[in-house]
Formats: C-alpha cells, sequence, structure tokens
C-alpha cells in the first residue's frame, strides 16, 4: 500500500494532471486529485496524492514542499487519515429546539 500526501496552497488553476505531472519524476503516482466545491466546481487549494511507496512519497516531501508550483508555495506533507464524522440528521444538524418567537407574557383583553 502507498502512502498518501496532502498538497496544500495549491493554485486555483492546478489540476489533477498537473499535480500527477509534478509527482511522477519521484516514482509512481497511484492516484491524483485536487478537492473541488461540489457547488462552484472551483478548486479548494488543496489536494492529495498517493505514491506507490512510502519511500516514493519522502522524495516527493523533500523534493516539492516549500517549491513554487503554478505560481505557489506549496506545502507537501503526509496526509492524516480521514476522521469519523458525527453523521448530521436532515434538518442540517445541531442543537436548538424549535426556533420562532420568544417574547413576553400573552396580552388578554
Amino acid at each position: 500500500m502507498g502512502k498518501k500526501l496532502y498538497f496544500g496552497n495549491l493554485s486555483y488553476d492546478t489540476t489533477d494532471d498537473k499535480l500527477r505531472e509534478v509527482c511522477t519524476e519521484f516514482g509512481t503516482v497511484e492516484s491524483a486529485s485536487v478537492i473541488v466545491d461540489k457547488f462552484s466546481g472551483r478548486s479548494k487549494g488543496f489536494g492529495f496524492v498517493e505514491m506507490s511507496s512510502d519511500e516514493e512519497a519522502q522524495k516527493v516531501i523533500a523534493a516539492l514542499n516549500g517549491k513554487n508550483v503554478d505560481g505557489r508555495d506549496i506545502k507537501v506533507k503526509e496526509a492524516k487519515p480521514m476522521e469519523d464524522r458525527p453523521k448530521r440528521d436532515s434538518f442540517g444538524g445541531g442543537g436548538g429546539g424549535r426556533g420562532g418567537f420568544k417574547g413576553g407574557r400573552r396580552r388578554e383583553w
């Protein structure tokens, strides 16, 4: 199993193919993906690359961390495992109550 790397501070113009191309000279790239906003389709400025071995991944980190790619000095480090997030309910989650008017006493005439 390969080592997954985090690439941060990417240019919004950086594509999956560009990320793959930059890493190919250091070994076999299993996968490369720039994370995009699901509504606008625009890059979020970070992505992930999976190299085929830990040694290749270390070469990528040493060579590319702090280097300029597409006009930006990128950050490259080992990706952290994805944490399980609590499942949200269908109403957007999180506490609250019923909302509505919370005024004073009701007037009686």
